[in-house]
């Protein structure tokens, strides 16, 4: 699993265990160092191919896996309600364990909206914020492949299988996904019960028409540069919508990917990657 230039690392933060991936520069230049959060069902193995990119470009990378994804936790959901703001909160305490104050932060897909309600909640330490394919209006819908996963009996069933995550990464995508990183993303699901419990219970208390609410009320009153990063062949959440929400930030830019899906990170990074680095280093 190991990746050249990245390091894998775990840290208990709040009493939970997290895992994350770490790309650094080779000199401390003093830029603010960079968070990069994943969407449903991926993992931190997304930003695999963007990580040493910003180290290169002088940018502390780091990726963690949320709670309940990836190799991070799968906390129990009696002892932990995976509801947004719960990991948003959770987020807070990985980045005061990280010793990380102000950075910028990159959110993708359906589990950024827990990346944006901690930016909301912390704006004074969020340098720049960029977002990539996710709910930020409140007419976003999570798609049926997605919510399917939160019926009673079938979705306890559903998320057992490994294989939803071939569906929803390629479900997502005009591209497959290879099947040396569909390894990887699969893995947790093989390793135990427990990775498919903690998904169930992310998406039925993921609250998209709620937690968007907030997020388009919260954020048009956001000071700081915001890239919103958008591919254009996502099925799930149209540029319809990256549109209308750039127009009500008042230091909003809007990037569209072309030939890119819902998780630009897997299927066209170098795109991601050029865009990013681009308003990273650009002056206010």
């Amino acid at each position: 699993m190991g990746i050249k230039g990245i390091t894998e690392a775990s840290i208990e933060a709040g009493g939970r265990t997290w895992f994350y991936r770490e790309a650094l520069p080779e000199q401390d230049n003093g830029r603010p160092p960079v968070v990069l959060l994943h969407g449903l069902v991926s993992q931190s193995y997304g930003w695999r191919k963007t990580l040493p990119e910003l180290a290169a470009a002088g940018f502390r990378a780091i990726a963690p896996d949320w709670l309940g994804c990836g190799f991070s936790q799968k906390v129990d959901r009696l002892d932990f309600s995976y509801r947004p703001e719960a990991l948003a909160a959770a987020l807070g305490e990985w980045i005061e364990a990280m010793g990380i104050d102000r950075f910028s932060l990159v959110t993708q897909g359906f589990l950024g909206t827990a990346g944006l309600l901690y930016a909301l909640g912390a704006r004074d330490r969020v340098e720049r914020l960029v977002i990539l394919n996710g709910p930020v209006t409140p007419d976003a819908k999570l798609p049926w492949k997605m919510s399917q996963l939160a019926i009673p009996f079938v979705g306890d069933m559903l998320t057992q299988d490994p294989l939803l995550v071939d569906r929803i990464l390629e479900g997502g995508s005009p591209y497959q996904v290879a099947d040396e990183d569909l390894d990887v993303y699969r893995r947790p699901f093989l390793k135990s019960s427990d990775a498919g419990r903690s998904l169930l219970a992310i998406v039925q208390r993921l609250a998209v028409p709620k937690v968007t609410q907030t997020v388009a009320a919260g954020f048009a009153s956001w000071e700081g540069p915001v890239l919103v990063l958008w591919g254009d062949r996502d099925p799930w959440t149209p540029v319809a919508q990256a549109e209308a929400f750039t127009k009500t930030l008042p230091q909003g830019e809007l990037v569209i990917l072309e030939e890119v899906g819902h998780y630009p990170q897997e299927d066209w990074p170098e795109k991601v990657n050029e865009a990013l680095i681009l308003f990273l280093r650009r002056q206010n």
